[in-house]
């Protein structure tokens, strides 16, 4: 009697299911970026401090008002931290759903949404996070609109707005996407 063991693998199927390893650089690359976006957090965040105690607000942008300069720096922030998270979704859900189980189960800081991450569910949530990240740019454009053309006004809403139809037609998708019953359990 012979039995088959189906967690063995033929030399090409190895070979194929094996180059996943390969996204392990870019993975790595990233959390790279991310350590940069922690310096350039504290990098504004000092600026913030700074001119906000010792210099009562500087001209930033064209902007001179002491409360729009302290207002766009902290959308600044803002901004980074977003940008931060949609790395970390990036890393760790895609690390997860294309390379390898984190074995997280049970683990007190497991994120909530990694339990049931997929490729479909990943990508909705990073183009939440990209409108985030729009809109951030988009209210800081806003403050600064009276030194702008209208013209850069106008593409950014329609970017804006791009994303937003996008993420829309995304869920729409994943929705339709799902079985009968199965779309409120993934989510």
């Amino acid at each position: 009697m012979t039995t088959s063991n189906p967690s063995r693998l033929g030399p090409l199927s190895y070979l194929i299911f094996s180059s996943r390893w390969l996204q392990l650089p870019l993975y790595l690359g990233l959390i790279v970026a991310q350590g940069i976006y922690v310096v350039q957090f504290l990098r504004e965040l000092w600026h913030l401090v700074s001119t906000t105690l010792f210099h009562n607000g500087v001209d930033v942008g064209g902007v001179e008002s002491a409360e729009a300069t302290i207002m766009l720096t902290v959308l600044g922030l803002i901004d980074v931290v977003m940008i931060s998270n949609l790395l970390v979704m990036v890393i760790v859900g895609g690390y997860e759903t294309f390379v390898s189980r984190l074995r997280l189960e049970g683990h007190p800081d497991q994120p909530e949404w990694l339990s049931h991450v997929n490729a479909t569910v990943l990508k909705v949530k990073l183009a939440m996070a990209i409108i985030g990240i729009s809109s951030i740019h988009l209210l800081a454009t806003f403050i600064k609109a009276r030194n702008m053309d209208g013209e850069t006004i106008m593409w950014q809403i329609l970017l804006h707005l791009t994303f937003v139809v996008s993420a829309v037609a995304l869920a729409y998708i994943d929705k339709l996407t799902q079985p009968v019953g199965k779309h409120a359990e993934a989510h």
